[in-house]
């Protein structure tokens, strides 16, 4: 009897240099020591890298909510892995938030390895993934006007830098940054340089799905 094959959400994707796929609670040493490593850099940019560090335990606690939601389709936060899982490279997500047919996509790249594309390569994945698993209408992509890293990987990949909406995005102490709003819509995906990207794709079975 031939097993059924289930839909997405894509809990495990393989690309030429990075697996990204759903965080698990085991995760959260591998975590954690990316966050400390990477606490001072990600503060100006992300509103919860503020005051302490948290511990393993508190990672822990925290990833057992983002497999919760991941399982529940309510929110799909990603590991950035590398390919012998051995350091974790940062976080992305295709986030909920903006409505049903959207995708919102983050991401952060532990200090050690920023400048060497992750960035640029795990949200090209993503793109495709949207467009190709989850059949989405819209990825957008938000960052403050001022990080000149975050917005490049947008504009890299055809994204159309449709908005800047002043003071939106939280910076600590009560203050708020301006936002750049990057988009791509559904019948522009196909000649963007994310739907050329090779990867893989599979399901909570483990079963293919690109």
């Amino acid at each position: 009897m031939s097993q059924t094959r289930t839909s997405g959400p894509a809990y495990r994707i393989e690309t030429a240099r990075l697996v990204i796929r759903c965080w698990g609670p085991k995760d959260a040493p591998l975590l954690n020591a990316a966050l400390r490593a990477s606490w001072e850099h990600l503060g100006p940019w992300m509103p919860w890298a503020k005051g302490e560090c948290p511990t393993v335990a508190d990672t822990a606690s925290l990833l057992r909510r983002w497999r919760g939601e991941f399982d529940l389709d309510r929110d799909y936060v990603y590991s950035i892995f590398n390919r012998d899982e051995t350091v974790a490279l940062g976080s992305s997500g295709l986030h909920t938030r903006r409505g049903p047919s959207i995708r919102e996509i983050g991401y952060w790249i532990h200090a050690d390895h920023i400048n060497k594309g992750y960035a640029t390569e795990v949200t090209e994945a993503l793109t495709k993934v949207a467009f190709e698993i989850d059949r989405v209408r819209l990825v957008e992509i938000h960052c403050l006007t001022n990080n000149l890293r975050s917005a490049a990987v947008p504009r890299k990949l055809g994204y159309t830098h449709e908005a800047t909406l002043t003071r939106r995005i939280p910076t600590g102490d009560e203050s708020f940054g301006d936002a750049m709003i990057w988009t791509m819509l559904a019948d522009a995906y196909p000649d963007s340089r994310a739907a050329r990207i090779e990867l893989r794709a599979f399901d909570a079975m483990g079963q293919k799905l690109l």
